[in-house]
Parts: structure tokens; sequence; C-alpha cells
């Protein structure tokens, strides 16, 4: 029997990579996820899949930029199940590229959904989280968000800023609602898919040449769940053991 039988946990960008193998896993283990990507028919699938291995699965069309969409997810999962046990605020994107290349786009768009994204989350769960003075917002971050390289640097700007309200929550809310932040290393995804620039794309495959599954990030999210309500896991870097990054 796990600890987060039958919590109720909401996932953004679940349509694949980390999302999709955190819900699979956290529903084999008796969680009740609700599942949001702007991919829907993905999401469907997944929650498929999920049910007829004996899982419980939701899944609502989302778009983390709008503050509308993030809220109608979790009033979805309210009503759905009367609370909000746990976020993980997964969504992310990662276009690469030299600041010198000024792709304008696509630096906004970076900031829209890791940051604005994970302040949406926060804000569309925390007040019902406060009401019950209980609940977990896990952010996903990564080793971006300590070390910085050339094409990252505002991907890892807006990883920096994932930790930074991250650990400003956790001070403000200590003792009712649980803060982590997890931290991939070079993860199997589709991230890189969204790399436009020739001098990223280069600098990505180099990177990924030795990568863990997402699996292994769904194992450390689990392991976050399932502490007792008095252990706060609040910084979790996983990376491959023979990565230099």
């Amino acid at each position: 029997m796990h600890s987060h039988q039958e919590k109720v946990v909401l996932i953004t960008g679940a349509s694949s990579g980390i999302g999709e193998a955190t819900a699979r896993l956290l529903a084999s283990q008796g969680a009740r996820v609700v599942l949001g990507a702007r991919r829907t028919q993905r999401l469907q699938v997944i929650a498929d899949e999920i049910r007829a291995a004996g899982g419980s699965a939701e899944v609502r069309s989302l778009d983390v930029t709008r503050m509308e969409d993030v809220q109608a997810f979790a009033d979805f999962a309210l009503e759905l199940h009367g609370r909000v046990d746990v976020l993980v605020n997964n969504a992310g994107v990662m276009p690469l590229s030299r600041l010198d290349a000024l792709k304008i786009e696509e630096w906004n768009r970076m900031i829209d959904v890791n940051i604005r994204g994970v302040l949406h989350g926060i804000a569309a769960v925390l007040p019902s989280m406060q009401q019950r003075r209980s609940g977990q917002i896990i952010n996903i971050a990564s080793i971006g968000a300590y070390a910085v390289s050339p094409t990252a640097a505002v991907y890892c700007a807006t990883k920096y800023a994932v930790r930074a309200l991250s650990e400003g929550l956790r001070q403000e809310v200590g003792g009712d609602v649980r803060v982590a932040v997890i931290a991939p290393g070079v993860t199997e995804s589709e991230l890189a898919d969204s790399i436009s620039d020739e001098g990223g794309r280069a600098e990505m495959r180099e990177f990924r040449k030795i990568a863990i599954p997402a699996s292994a990030i769904a194992r450390a999210i689990a392991y976050a769940v399932e502490q007792p309500a008095d252990v706060d896991v609040s910084e979790l870097i996983v990376r491959p053991t023979a990565s230099p990054y």
C-alpha cells in the first residue's frame, strides 16, 4: 500500500515524456490522475490504457499559458474528486538557440510556458490547498536551473525562475502545503523537438548522447509524493550516472 493511494494528482504536459510516465506510475500505485495537455487525443489513449490496467484517469484539454484554462483544469478535478492533493507542474518547452540568433518569439514562448505556466498552476490550486491545510505542488525544473550552457540562456533562466518561485512558495506556505522541485538531467523526451535553431540542435544532439528514461523522473516524483505530510522533499536532481552534466 503506497501512501499516495487514492490521492488526486493533477499533471500538466501529460501527453508524453515525464508527464506521461508519471501518470502511468502513480495511477498504477492507486492515485487518481487528472491529465492535462493540448494533445487531447494522445491524452485519451493514455487514460484509456491506465483504466484498462485498473487505474483511475481523467483528461482535459489544457494550455498552461492561459490562466482561465488552468483554473478550469483545477476546477474540473475539484468537481470530480472534491479535492486536489498534488499538482505536478510539468509542462515545458525548450527551443534552444544563441541569444544573438534573436529568436524572440521562442524566448517569449519559453517564458509563457515555463514560468507563467507554473505560476498559473500554483494560482489554480493553492487556495483550495490552503483552505484544506493540505496539498503538494511539485515543479519540474532541470539541471539547467543550476548551470547555464551556450544556446540555453533563456531556457536556463526560466528554470532558475522555477527554483526561485518554488523556494519562495515553500517559505510562504510551510506547514500546510509541501513544495518540491524535481530537476531532471538529460532525459528521453520530446523537448528537443521544438528546437528550430541548427546550433541549438547540434548542441542538444551532443548533450543527449547519454540519457535516462522518463520513468526515472516519474519514480523521483513518486518518492516525493509518498513521503508523510511532515516531510518535504524540497529539491531533487536526477541525472544519468555517466553524464558529465
